[in-house]
């Protein structure tokens, strides 16, 4: 899959931003609106991706079937807008998932499932489900590998979650129940961020290799953890010296990275408060992709996330409540 490059933000005259209140307050609307989102003009079957379907009509009244069927000429399939995205099964109304897409496409340091709960009426557990679904739909936005081209990739772990005992200086989240994470940004385009096991060199510098060409420039602090990586690197490697209070030399610097990891802090402790080990992929996979689709409307950033939840499914035996 390839990677999606930023495009310029529209600043007026937004068609979803348009559409989406009446999608968030009529059931009817909201299928039509995630139909046209999903399949644009041209509706096509998510099994055969046929476009000779046409829509199932109550032989009575002439109108749509409540349950808002199509069915596929060619593969004789019947099937929704529902079917395989991360709500198909799901007996939530339409219109609530449309809010949900909204707010979590939407919203710079994330919603909690409390205000979902709050807004939609439905059960705190269901808003929580529903979010981990979206969350997960947002997962690998950055599949390609980072500086394809020779760019500057930003370096930086940071510590999310737990108590810390020890606040000396430079330990490095030592003596605390954090969770360790690698976070890379290239300048001007996307970022990746892995929870890692721990922080040693062995782990950091796979986690570079697996995830940044061999053609960029990392940079770092200066970590010796990651000393002898440039070595594999065109671009070598680059450090500032935060010990001894360099945090800018020319442009060697990791404030792209450290702006990120500020926006994940302030909603995690803002908005969630408390994020399990287990679940902290999923949050991550959402402050991510708003991250990388920050140059385009709220609009787009929404049907963005709609057209990612097409082909992935998330079941609740998958999703444990910590």
């Amino acid at each position: 899959m390839a990677k999606t490059k930023i495009q310029n933000r529209p600043t007026k005259n937004d068609p979803i931003l348009a559409d989406i209140p009446m999608a968030c307050a009529d059931e009817r609307v909201a299928v039509e609106f995630l139909e046209k989102q999903r399949w644009g003009s041209v509706p096509r079957c998510p099994h055969c991706a046929s476009s000779d379907v046409y829509q199932m009509r109550d032989s009575k009244t002439g109108e749509r079937q409540a349950n808002f069927r199509w069915r596929c000429r060619d593969c004789k399939v019947q099937y929704t807008v529902r079917t395989s995205t991360v709500f198909e099964d799901s007996r939530i109304p339409l219109r609530h998932w449309c809010f949900t897409f909204w707010r979590a496409s939407t919203s710079k340091k994330g919603v909690s499932a409390l205000e979902i709960h709050r807004q939609t009426g439905i059960s705190y557990k269901s808003s929580l489900f529903m979010l981990n679904r979206i969350r997960f739909a947002m997962s690998d936005s950055t599949p390609s590998p980072l500086g394809p081209g020779g760019g500057d990739v930003e370096v930086d772990e940071v510590y999310i979650g737990g108590k810390p005992r020890n606040k000396g200086h430079n330990k490095r989240g030592r003596g605390t129940n954090k969770q360790p994470v690698l976070g890379m940004a290239e300048r001007g385009d996307m970022v990746k961020t892995i929870p890692i096991a721990n922080v040693t060199g062995a782990t950091l510098k796979q986690a570079i290799r697996d995830n940044i060409n061999v053609n960029a420039r990392i940079i770092t602090d200066e970590n010796s953890a990651y000393h002898g990586i440039g070595e594999e690197y065109g671009g070598g490697h680059e450090t500032t010296c935060h010990s001894a209070r360099e945090y800018v030399r020319g442009d060697i610097h990791g404030n792209t990275i450290e702006g990120f990891f500020s926006l994940v802090k302030r909603g995690i402790n803002g908005i969630y408060h408390s994020v399990s080990k287990e679940h902290l992929h999923r949050y991550l996979a959402e402050f991510e992709f708003r991250y990388n689709h920050r140059e385009i409307s709220d609009g787009q950033r929404t049907k963005a996330a709609i057209l990612a939840s097409a082909g992935k499914r998330l079941t609740y035996k998958e999703t444990v409540y910590v």
